[in-house]
């Protein structure tokens, strides 16, 4: 257990606002040198070797590919397992070659599976139909081929969403909600579980722990969803549930404990499974605003705790996440929701902690014309360059993967020039454990450099070192050229190269030295 450590919701906001750093790799001071050094020269080297914050050594990059209503993927209902494949590589492909190197992908939208599953129906989002066997069982596929160009592959699941149709009767025959029709609430035009109930809550674990035990995955995820954001079917009917399991709490305390009872046993669940596998949320992005705590940020808009009663302090502190990604999905100057006075709030909510601290961008809102900041192609890089002042924030994901193949105003041309011009390594989140490979052993092949595959390791770190310089590999990643899967690499140009394994958490092996001579 750790101590102390411790997606759609603009328009939530927009609602509500409208009336009123980095680790050093395990190998740090093995860098290679030309021969014996002085302390002076070494000295010199070290000063040589200030990490650069441009290049980050460790950063996570990634984007949410949604499957609810087809955002993302498959682009429509019906297409061939082939063709959803192939938008599927083709997203994926789009995501390497900016430089990122994680994907989230929404594997249950609404107690709905987009996998083969004894628990809960096959999605809608498949064929148009909830429940058909869609022919095929997507998973192995989507975590095989985002491991197979070095992504780390998240499962994103909807703790509490139950149906987008209030009629329980055209649910297919085996849907939970239809089984147990005690476990939902009706609110607006869905259907929620009752976070109040017990059952609810093991049977939202045992979905989530299958899918760990089953299938390769790197990270269990949640969004922002918990209790439906106000205004959208009245009052949430969940009196029964709170008479009988209240035991004297007010209402919205009781409300903020279900949500953390579910957080702290999901988060027992899928590490007791499997140790690496990441477990971590992206909420709301305010927490509480200083007009309702004083510990809150200078921001005047909806509450996640007040409102949908996620307290994602009390993840925090409780260590019962790996990390949070807080979804800031407004501009700098925004008055009710300024970029510039989140970042902080939640840089110092996570300092000291343990708790990875990820930042949910908005590229889904860039060329927007409802917002001046929005029409500017500089804004979300901007937001980049602002973290960079924050030790604790390591790194970003972007909503949505449709706009990161649209690429809005050329805006991700800008964020791969300005910020991913070289490869990142994964944050290492220390509770994960793992461990580094052995080093490969690597020689080169006129241009090529090739190794054995070396066991326990998932992918390989190219460094280049300069002519006349430190290698700096343990610094950060000014001179990382690639992370490969396959035990080769193409260089383009004569010099000496480092290569290094890293495992699945990217526990970096000691770098080995290999030398390519001029053709």
């Amino acid at each position: 257990m750790r101590t102390g450590r411790p997606l759609f919701a603009a328009a939530a906001i927009a609602a509500v606002t409208a009336g009123a750093a980095y680790a050093l790799a395990p190998g740090a001071t093995e860098a290679p040198a030309a021969g014996a050094a002085s302390p002076a020269a070494k000295g010199a080297a070290a000063d040589l070797c200030a990490p650069d914050a441009r290049y980050p050594k460790r950063q996570l990059r990634g984007v949410w590919i949604a499957t609810v209503k087809n955002i993302d993927w498959p682009s429509r209902t019906g297409l061939s397992p082939a063709k959803q494949q192939a938008e599927y590589r083709k997203i994926l492909d789009n995501a390497v070659s900016r430089n990122l190197n994680a994907v989230f992908v929404q594997v249950r939208p609404a107690s709905d599976a987009l996998y083969r599953s004894s628990l809960e129906p096959w999605s809608q989002y498949l064929t148009g139909k909830a429940g058909k066997d869609p022919g095929w069982d997507p998973l192995p596929f989507l975590t095989a081929e985002a491991h197979k160009r070095g992504l780390e592959f998240h499962a994103w699941f909807n703790p509490y969403r139950a149906a987008y149709d209030t009629n329980t009767s055209k649910l297919p025959a085996g849907h939970p909600a239809r089984v147990h029709p005690d476990w939902v609430i009706k609110y607006g035009d869905r259907l929620y579980y009752n976070p109040g109930l017990p059952q609810v809550r093991d049977h939202v674990t045992r979905v989530i722990t299958d899918v760990v035990k089953r299938y390769d995955i790197d990270g269990v995820h949640f969004d922002d969803y918990f209790y439906p954001y106000p205004g959208e079917g009245g009052r949430f009917d969940d009196k029964a549930a709170f008479t009988t399991y209240g035991n004297g709490k007010k209402l919205a305390d009781w409300r903020r404990s279900n949500v953390n009872t579910l957080v702290a046993q999901v988060d027992k669940a899928v590490h007791d499974t499997k140790k690496r596998v990441k477990f971590g949320i992206s909420p709301f992005g305010i927490w509480r605003n200083k007009a309702q705590d004083p510990t809150g940020s200078r921001t005047a808009g909806m509450s996640a705790y007040d409102s949908i009663y996620a307290d994602a302090r009390a993840w925090i502190k409780a260590g019962t996440v790996d990390y949070v990604m807080p979804q800031l999905y407004w501009p700098r100057g925004f008055k009710a929701a300024d970029y510039k006075a989140l970042v902080p709030w939640w840089a110092n909510e996570v300092k000291g902690t343990g708790v990875d601290l990820y930042i949910g961008q908005a590229l889904y809102r860039v060329g927007a014309t409802d917002d001046k900041a929005w029409t500017k192609p500089g804004e979300l890089p901007a937001h980049l360059a602002f973290n960079r002042s924050y030790k604790q924030v390591d790194g970003d994901v972007y909503f949505s993967a449709k706009q990161l193949m649209t690429n809005p105003l050329k805006v991700m041309n800008r964020i791969e020039a300005e910020h991913y011009a070289r490869p990142a390594l994964l944050p290492l989140i220390k509770e994960r454990g793992g461990d580094a490979p052995a080093k490969p052993a690597a020689k080169a092949a006129g241009s090529t450099l090739t190794w054995n595959a070396v066991p326990g390791a998932r992918s390989y770190a190219i460094y280049k070192q300069p002519a006349k310089s430190a290698a700096c590999q343990a610094s950060d990643a000014r001179n990382l050229v690639a992370v490969v899967t396959s035990p080769s690499f193409a260089t383009k140009a004569a010099g000496t190269y480092l290569v290094t394994s890293l495992d699945a958490l990217h526990n970096e092996s000691k770098p080995v030295t290999v030398k390519v001579d001029p053709v």
